[in-house]
């Protein structure tokens, strides 16, 4: 039996980790995917969706689907989520335009979104309350890995060499297949080409990996109780459709497809306003509703508040640092998307060694000491990486060591809080805490990224509204080059300031969370 739970949660993880890497996977080829949908890299807010819409659907579908694993049972909802994971990949790789795109990344968000509290509720059917905590963290481990080896995942499968399969074309010639539409149609595509390689890889490979998955879940989880199945709870559908609209109205309200004028576009405060009215209204319905989706009445409000308002935080300073340097490596160091990845490796390598620091000294010190000093660390971080030159490849040295300081900092904080919120909740919610830890994480990213991003582009926007792109019509060829040269290093500083001016935002956000951190409870409650 211990045996075969093992098994179980290690098929669980994998699958956890499978949707957490697909989660950051975009941030290396972001740029990639802009160009070949059409989008220009002077309008590169348009590509935000490609990662709003994923963690939209993540966060939205987390709790609601875990509710729907109570009832049905953990391997079916498991097998579904994987089916649609799939299918989201196919729908991203086969993309050609924006709406394709963020369609299937938001299909992907779902599913993966899902997979997290239905293997943390399968490890609340099979371990007990002693044991559990062990379990859990392996899993949460398994989302950690995610984001830490997503971007460098994504670099790397991008390197698989283009590989087109040709279109079928309808030629006039009567075949099995085409019977009467010969003729009606002819020389039309009936098949056009397939791209196999660059960052499409990155969502086919998905397909055999949730395949196998379903696999090894059909063997490893055991089938859902027949009894529990017909006499299961009730799962709050109000709460889970007000979380999901909560959530799409401020991501839609902080989207600007056009910056140039204003941070906002004109649907912008209306639609802010509704979100958070209808976050009013969830809040109320889970207060007062009978079945919720994340049931912490007997827990500590106080403290709960302060470790979710720091996993928020972070979260947002975690994507935010994650795009945009990812940007900062390709659009002002003229680097290819796998090496880009690889300065953003600087802070992804400090991220895990943070967090084990972190885990160590929180033994020693209290999971609030431990968090303050971590928010303050990574604060200086980003007010370093705020502050670098135009020219980057003359100051590598301070790129890498700004990132790593930034890194560490974020790291140190991911141990406490985890350890906090599941010290201020009885045993029998931890692993809903647990989920909340990762839902206010992941809606931090989701709002941190579309808010900070909103400013930046309308920065970028401002800053270049008076550039006009030479053309080489009617000039000597020497006049045309010393022209162009001159409109591409203006809109490199335009970048510049953009991307400098969001770390010292992120910096802000960092030092707020370092306040809040100090609500968080001390070493014994």
């Amino acid at each position: 039996m211990r045996a075969a739970r093992r098994v179980a949660l290690g098929v669980g993880g994998a699958v956890v980790l499978l949707a957490a890497l697909d989660a950051y996977v975009v941030v290396t080829v972001l740029i990639d995917i802009a160009e070949d949908v059409g989008i220009p890299l002077n309008r590169l807010e348009r590509a935000t969706p490609v990662v709003t819409g994923f963690l939209l659907g993540y966060v939205a579908a987390m709790p609601l689907l875990g509710q729907l694993s109570d009832r049905y049972g953990r391997r079916p909802l498991i097998h579904i989520c994987l089916a649609a994971f799939a299918v989201g990949s196919v729908l991203t790789a086969l993309a050609s335009g924006e709406v394709m795109v963020v369609t299937g990344r938001t299909v992907q968000g779902v599913a993966g979104g899902a997979l997290l509290p239905i293997t943390m509720a399968l490890i609340g059917d099979l371990w007990d309350e002693r044991e559990r905590p062990v379990a859990l963290g392996a899993v949460g481990a398994a989302q950690e890995l995610g984001s830490a080896l997503g971007p460098l995942y994504g670099g790397v499968l991008a390197l698989a060499p283009a590989l087109t399969l040709a279109g079928v074309r309808l030629d006039g010639a009567q075949g099995p297949l085409t019977g009467g539409l010969m003729g009606v149609i002819p020389g039309t595509m009936l098949l056009r080409g397939v791209e196999l390689g660059g960052w499409h890889a990155i969502f086919w490979i998905n397909v055999p990996l949730a395949a196998l998955a379903a696999v090894a879940v059909h063997l490893t989880v055991p089938p859902p109780d027949r009894e529990r199945r017909s006499t299961g709870g009730r799962v709050d559908g109000v709460g889970g459709a007000l979380l999901a609209l909560s959530l799409a109205l401020l991501v839609a309200g902080l989207y600007n497809p056009d910056p140039a004028h204003a941070v906002l576009p004109p649907w912008g405060p209306p639609l802010i306003a509704a979100g958070v009215v209808t976050g009013a209204a969830f809040v109320w319905w889970e207060i007062r509703s009978p079945v919720r989706l994340l049931d912490l009445s007997t827990t500590r409000k106080g403290p709960l508040l302060a470790t979710l308002g720091v996993s928020f935080l972070t979260g947002a300073a975690l994507l935010v640092t994650m795009v945009f340097v990812q940007f900062t490596a390709q659009t002002l160091l003229d680097l290819e998307a796998l090496e880009a990845s690889l300065v953003l490796g600087r802070f992804l390598i400090a991220l895990p060694v943070g967090a084990v620091a972190g885990g160590l000294l929180a033994r020693r010190l209290g999971d609030r000491i431990v968090c303050v000093a971590g928010l303050l660390i990574a604060t200086v971080g980003y007010a370093l990486m705020s502050r670098w030159p135009l020219d980057l490849a003359g100051a590598r040295l301070m790129v890498d060591l700004d990132l790593l300081v930034a890194g560490l900092g974020i790291g140190l904080v991911i141990a406490p809080v985890s350890a906090a919120v599941l010290r201020v909740t009885p045993a029998a919610q931890h692993g809903v805490a647990s989920a909340a830890v990762v839902v206010a994480r992941m809606m931090g990213m989701l709002i941190g990224i579309a808010g900070v991003s909103a400013w930046g582009f309308y920065r970028f926007q401002s800053l270049t509204a008076h550039l006009d792109t030479p053309l080489p019509f009617g000039l000597d060829p020497d006049v045309y080059t010393r022209q162009m040269n001159e409109y591409l290093s203006r809109v490199d500083a335009a970048l510049h300031v953009e991307y400098t001016e969001m770390f010292l935002v992120t910096a802000v956000l960092c030092a707020i969370g370092a306040v809040v951190a100090g609500f968080l409870p001390r070493r014994s409650l």
